[in-house]
């Protein structure tokens, strides 16, 4: 459960990196358009005449800052699309356009009930304002999260549905804009009544916030840079950014919520004197790190390795540290920490929330779209002028951050003899890190776990197995296999593709099913993703060489059948019993018109041949897979068995027709729960079998799976022993 809401925030996280990344650039046309249109810089710097009113200069200028205003005022309904993609599975462009029209409806519902209620007086002062056109509750970039989550979920639920025949139009895809819709329109109305109180809350909270003074700071600092190595930052620091809990102020008239957005607010008035150090106390503490400190510590690694590697060190360093000071891009240098040592990366979080602090103290009021680079320092401290923002005590602290970073982490590197870049073995090349090689560390000692590192791997090796991208043709998968179309059949390499996981190849002419059981879907979606790369076939055969040419030795195993298994390990102990899914006759797995069950490269089991058109859960567990197409299902026990159940033989083709699916991914399931209905008639009478293989795909970890000697089974009889 803690893995699953940990990957679900992660996701959250990423999504808002869609609108966070364009920040940068309405940050750049409203920092540029209103800096040069202040009357007071202009006059400061004697500019009127060259940029003042009345000049095409400042005409440009002006369009500039309301193209960069228009992004930060509508960021709600970005966040409310933004949140829709990154959640949705599938067909993402459906997500986004629902939930802009699940905003709309959402808002203009709330409108109307201010309206109807007695109009925005009756609420409190400040809690409504001015959404896309609607009066509104002050929701900020909450209300188009809650829609993007909201709508992600109903995407993800509904995007593949069938309705009746008659209502069939509105079916799939095209019914998921519409019940967003519906649903908005109650969220809508309930957040008349829910979000008021909510407001108060968030306020209090803001309030709390804002009297913790430099310890909260300091707090905030360390905790912002800790939470990086899990992606989890995002979603910390962007309430505070974005929404009451970072604070409110009033600015020309309008009531302002979030740091971020009081800065650019103050930002575009003109009658700004100064910036809030309220606001910029989530802001400006990453400048001194980001533009010295790291530098400092690329220099300490630089100067620590060993002679012979500093050139390529240096240049790896160099290239970090200035991606570093320009755009507050840090990712190469923190993770090299990580993984090599992270007592280095927890000292660094330790001085960050310092410098976070001292910023706070001194009273630095830089703001930033993005991150603290260079940048950011020029366009909104520099440029606006130290009187406004006090930028110089960022130079003054950074240069002792320089070299704090420099000469404390060249002492540790030495004592501790850490293996920065540069300090390997011989056999190791000088690299920097990035979070996919803190993953794979991560994740390396899980048992029966493939670490993200052999994930990368296998796209390339499934492609060169292939016979290299020029010889693909088309990519599908059902349940269990992928499905790949190639131009030349002799070109397709077994021994590659088995080395990629396949448990079996089957050819029939030009396609090819290479079996890997039910992860195929993900492991589709790599090598699509890779076929889309713009790597080369020449790459892939470089890399796959060594691979090739030195296959993995693997035990030879000889198939048994599964009585004289059983007869020979009358001392196995019984660990899971799998009960009949279906009713309906007992047929030998070996009697199954399709290799890859018949073989037993799935896995043992044994097939039914379905008299009713429901399955029921087999035991009690989770929902490991519910394939889109709803024609077969992957679980897994409480006890470890992993089992699919394959409904009929190519039913994947029927694209989800005749059956009703009562399961989602992640679902916890007791034994007899109904997990699918399917109409037998249709299928047979569409051209497939719908006998039912009930496959134990881990049976390697077991030492025998006995099965039933019934010819026939209701559901929940028993139908497989699986014992060790």
């Amino acid at each position: 459960m803690k893995d699953k809401i940990f990957g679900v925030l992660q996701r959250v996280g990423r999504s808002f990196m869609l609108p966070i990344a364009v920040l940068p650039v309405a940050g750049l046309f409203l920092g540029i358009g209103s800096s040069l249109t202040n009357t007071t810089m202009l006059e400061t710097y004697n500019l009127m005449g060259i940029l003042g009113p009345g000049t095409i200069a400042y005409d440009i200028l002006s369009v500039l800052s309301e193209a960069g205003n228009i992004i930060f005022g509508n960021l709600p309904i970005i966040f409310a699309m933004s949140v829709a993609i990154g959640m949705a599975k599938k067909e993402k462009e459906v997500a986004a356009l629902s939930g802009a029209i699940a905003f709309f409806v959402m808002h203009a519902s709330i409108g109307k009930m201010i309206q109807v209620m007695g109009g925005a007086e009756k609420l409190l002062a400040g809690s409504t304002t001015n959404v896309v056109g609607i009066l509104s509750l002050q929701m900020g970039v909450f209300g188009g999260i809650i829609v993007g989550l909201g709508v992600a979920a109903l995407h993800n639920k509904y995007y593949n549905i069938e309705l009746p025949q008659v209502l069939s139009f509105f079916g799939g895809t095209r019914f998921v804009p519409i019940i967003s819709s519906i649903v908005f329109l109650v969220v809508g109305i309930l957040m008349y009544y829910v979000w008021p109180p909510v407001q108060v809350v968030m306020n209090k909270l803001g309030d709390l916030i804002a009297g913790s003074g430099y310890i909260g700071t300091l707090f905030y600092g360390i905790i912002e840079r800790a939470l990086i190595p899990f992606g989890l930052h995002h979603v910390f620091y962007t309430p505070l950014w974005q929404t009451s809990l970072g604070g409110t102020m009033m600015i020309d008239g309008n009531l302002v919520e979030g740091a971020q957005n009081i800065f650019f607010a103050q930002l575009g008035s003109p009658t700004t004197t100064a910036f809030s150090v309220e606001a910029t106390r989530f802001m400006t503490g990453k400048f001194p790190f980001m533009i010295f400190g790291l530098p400092g510590a690329a220099l300490a690694m630089y100067k620590t390795s060993r002679p012979e590697k500093r050139q390529v060190v240096g240049a790896l360093l160099f290239s970090a540290a200035l991606t570093a000071m320009l755009t507050g891009i840090t990712e190469p240098i923190e993770f090299t920490f990580i993984f090599v040592a992270p007592m280095f990366y927890a000292i660094h979080c330790v001085l960050a929330g310092i410098s976070f602090m001292l910023m706070h103290i001194l009273h630095v009021t830089v703001g930033m779209t993005f991150s603290g680079g260079f940048i950011d320092l020029l366009l909104f401290g520099i440029i606006q002028g130290n009187a406004k923002t006090n930028w110089v005590w960022i130079v003054i602290v950074g240069v002792v951050y320089f070299f704090v970073y420099y000469f404390l982490f060249s002492a540790l590197i030495k004592k501790f003899d850490w293996k920065t870049p540069g300090r390997e073995p011989d056999t190791e090349e000088p690299k920097l890190y990035r979070r996919s090689d803190v993953e794979a560390a991560k994740n390396a000692g899980k048992e029966g776990e493939v670490s993200p590192a052999s994930k990368y791997e296998e796209a390339p090796l499934i492609t060169a197995g292939l016979g290299g991208k020029k010889n693909i043709s088309d990519v599908d998968c059902c349940a269990t296999r992928l499905r790949i179309t190639v131009f030349d059949a002799s070109k397709v390499d077994d021994s590659l593709l088995k080395q990629s996981g396949a448990a079996g190849i089957i050819k029939k002419g030009n396609g090819i099913q290479v079996i890997y059981g039910p992860k195929v879907t993900v492991i589709k979606s790599r090598l699509e993703d890779y076929l889309h790369d713009p790597i080369s076939d020449e790459e892939v055969s470089v890399n796959t060489a060594n691979t090739a040419a030195e296959p993995v030795k693997q035990e030879e195993k000889k198939e048994e059948p599964v009585a004289d298994k059983k007869s020979e390990n009358k001392a196995a102990a019984l660990v899971d019993k799998v009960y009949a899914p279906i009713q309906g006759n007992i047929v030998k797995l070996e009697s199954v018109k399709d290799e890859a069950f018949s073989s037993g490269a799935m896995g043992k089991g044994i097939a039914i041949e379905p008299k009713e058109g429901k399955v029921y859960a087999p035991f009690d567990g989770i929902i490991e897979t519910a394939f889109p197409t709803k024609h077969a299902i992957g679980l897994t026990s409480d006890k470890g068995v992993e089992l699919l159940i394959h409904v009929g033989m190519d039913t994947v083709k029927l694209g989800g027709a005749h059956f009703i699916s009562h399961i989602e991914e992640g679902q916890k399931i007791k034994k007899g729960d109904l997990l699918l209905e399917f109409n037998i008639e249709k299928i047979r009478g569409a051209g497939y079998p719908t006998l039912t293989p009930v496959i134990v795909t881990n049976s390697d970890d077991y030492s025998e799976v006995g099965i039933t000697s019934a010819s026939s089974v209701n559901a929940g009889d028993d139908l497989l022993d699986v014992k060790k």
